[in-house]
């Protein structure tokens, strides 16, 4: 049976201090984890969201992609496919073998001069889970198991989907947020950015936004903004947000990392003036959303839909998620 990752990418990945769990998942710190506990600030996604940086695990249940996205820092080399193929992980191996690899991936932060004892008794305590890293988290096939033991243990979790497996996110019964990455406001750029192996990449999109707007959990398009290629017909990326409605809107600057490097220059990334002005761009064309905040070192703007305005604070877990929907079904 093919495997999804060939032993060469692990060792490759291994360099990278990725850790591999099981068949087809695998777990890295994310810099901002590491900054947390150094005591050099956090994420963007604490500031937006109030996730704590030190207390996240930077995770995929797939190492396989359908797109071969420029922007992206894995390497060509990296899997790419249409369907899921190989062994299929329980949802309990993933979760508890990435806790344990992520832990130890961080015990060297233990005996750190000056590090912050409290941060560092937390960082064992994981409260957060991005399904993010690498690949297409979403097409793992017991997803929704897995989301629901994170919730479980009161592990709220982000999902970011490249919006090309429209059935898979159909099937998506809660997330603490789904993100769609949309990378073009019209179909040649995405070809040309994202190189999808989908041949009706453009069409996939459009039903995945249209399901977007139809979820009852915290959704968000996500737009990697790259100076001098994506960051042009503002109009075009309203008229794709209008048809996916979500509650926030992120604005991130491309980062000159990885393999990323052999299709762009340092001077394609965009300052963080150069988002803010392409953000008030946007607005011209989007009534309904406002600037919410930014965070500065990832150069990343937050845009929130009026009507979810104050909502940004995230205290969730599946018995938090049963109080609200027992509250809901209260008010009918």
């Amino acid at each position: 049976m093919k495997k999804q990752i060939p032993e060469t990418y692990k060792k490759k990945l291994k360099k990278q201090q990725y850790r591999v769990v099981g068949a087809h998942s695998a777990v890295k710190v994310c810099g901002w984890t590491k900054n947390c506990l150094r005591g050099k600030g956090k994420c963007y996604k604490h500031k937006f969201y109030g996730i704590q940086s030190h207390q996240c695990m930077q995770m995929t249940t797939s190492m396989f992609c359908a797109s071969r996205c420029k922007f992206c820092w894995r390497g060509q080399k990296a899997p790419v496919s249409e369907k899921w193929y190989g062994v299929v992980d329980s949802p309990k191996k993933i979760i508890n073998d990435s806790l344990k690899q992520h832990a130890k991936l961080l015990i060297g932060f233990g005996g750190l001069k000056g590090a912050d004892k409290k941060l560092i008794n937390e960082m064992k305590n994981v409260k957060h889970v991005a399904l993010s890293l690498t690949g297409e988290p979403i097409t793992y096939p017991r997803i929704n198991e897995l989301l629901q033991e994170f919730h479980k243990q009161e592990i709220s979790t982000f999902i970011v989907t490249n919006a090309q497996y429209p059935n898979e996110i159909k099937k998506i019964k809660n997330v603490t947020q789904l993100y769609l990455s949309i990378d073009a406001p019209n179909k040649e750029l995405m070809k040309k950015i994202d190189r999808p192996l989908f041949k009706d990449y453009w069409e996939r999109m459009l039903e995945s936004l249209k399901i977007l707007k139809t979820r009852k959990y915290r959704t968000a398009i996500r737009l990697s903004l790259i100076k001098n290629e994506n960051m042009v017909e503002p109009e075009n990326y309203a008229e794709l947000i209008k048809i996916g409605m979500p509650w926030f809107i992120e604005l991130k600057s491309y980062m000159w990392v990885g393999a990323s490097q052999d299709f762009y220059s340092v001077e394609n990334m965009p300052l963080m003036d150069d988002v803010r002005n392409f953000g008030k761009e946007l607005l011209k064309f989007l009534e309904h959303y406002e600037i919410a905040d930014e965070h500065v070192p990832s150069r990343t703007m937050l845009l929130v839909r009026k009507n979810k305005k104050g909502q940004e604070e995230i205290d969730f877990s599946e018995l938090s998620l049963r109080r609200k929907e027992d509250a809901d079904a209260g008010k009918q």
